[in-house]
């Protein structure tokens, strides 16, 4: 077992590394229904941000957002991973989203002592993004379009107002809604946010912190603690990553061949996992860069 010492002195050079930088990170899975997770999360976060890293957090609330529409009595439908998202499914995405779980979030940043700024990707036209087009699916072995409704596909990020709020101080806190260039919102993939974001931020690290360990063999019995582009896309490309997976690995994969200098995917559910994943050498999840 490593002193204490020992693990502060391991620290030191990433701390060193990583100090002005700024680092991306995907809040979901578990931590967006579990109270201790979450907070165990975001002081970690804070964490970061008093060692000098600019962070900048975004989440999901996809578990949420059913909970409520079925307490009120309207089902969730999913097409392709995707929630269709009629106007009144919209309105309580926002609720659940902007309202409760994004405001949630700031008042855990002020209980460790630091600065949040709760932000949905309409405020400031942060997020532009289009409705996305009919989507492809099979019913019964038909073949047939689908209209998701209110959901969006990101056209650009802006991210003057970010650079503004990191450059006094803050942890900006984004909720995935985006604005159209017609004014009205539309619900977004916070995976994707999270990676279009980091693209435009032109951070060093994204990091999706999720329910599993990182990317597993196709029998889910070994994590890959480090993979290329190129073997992130054959795994894709061959079905060892299916089902939720697919949706983080691409948006990491799309963030680092655009710029971003390290990817991880790692298991927010356990305690300090972040911190063990940028501060120790052997990691707790997987990394993945261009080469």
């Amino acid at each position: 077992m490593m002193k204490r010492e020992d693990v502060l002195m391991e620290a030191l050079p990433y701390i060193q590394q990583f100090h002005g930088k700024t680092i991306v990170i995907k809040l979901g899975g578990h931590a967006m229904v579990d109270p201790v997770v979450l907070e165990n999360a975001i002081r970690d976060a804070v964490l970061l941000h008093y060692v000098g890293i600019h962070v900048v957090l975004v989440h999901g609330g996809g578990p949420e957002i059913s909970e409520k529409m079925k307490a009120l009595g309207k089902e969730s439908v999913f097409v392709g991973g995707l929630r269709v998202t009629d106007q009144e499914t919209l309105e309580i995405a926002q609720m659940v989203l902007v309202g409760k779980i994004n405001k949630g979030i700031i008042s855990l940043i002020a209980k460790c002592g630091a600065r949040g700024v709760g932000l949905s990707g309409s405020d400031g036209n942060l997020i532009i993004a289009r409705k996305m087009d009919l989507q492809k699916v099979t019913d019964e072995g038909v073949e047939k379009e689908v209209d998701l409704g209110h959901v969006g596909e990101i056209e650009w990020v802006d991210p003057a107002l970010l650079t503004t709020l990191l450059e006094r101080d803050y942890i900006p806190v984004i909720s995935p809604i985006a604005i159209d260039r017609f004014g009205g919102n539309l619900n977004i993939n916070a995976d994707t946010a999270a990676g279009d974001i980091a693209v435009a931020l032109k951070a060093f690290k994204l990091i999706n912190m999720t329910d599993v360990d990182g990317v597993m063999d196709v029998k889910r019995t070994q994590v890959y603690r480090k993979l290329t582009i190129k073997e992130a896309h054959a795994m894709l490309k061959s079905g060892a990553i299916g089902e939720g997976m697919i949706p983080k690995v691409m948006s990491v994969i799309k963030a680092v061949e655009n710029g971003v200098t390290y990817a991880h995917i790692i298991n927010g559910n356990v305690e300090h996992n972040l911190i063990l994943e940028l501060f120790t050498r052997e990691g707790v999840g997987t990394m993945i860069s261009l080469k």
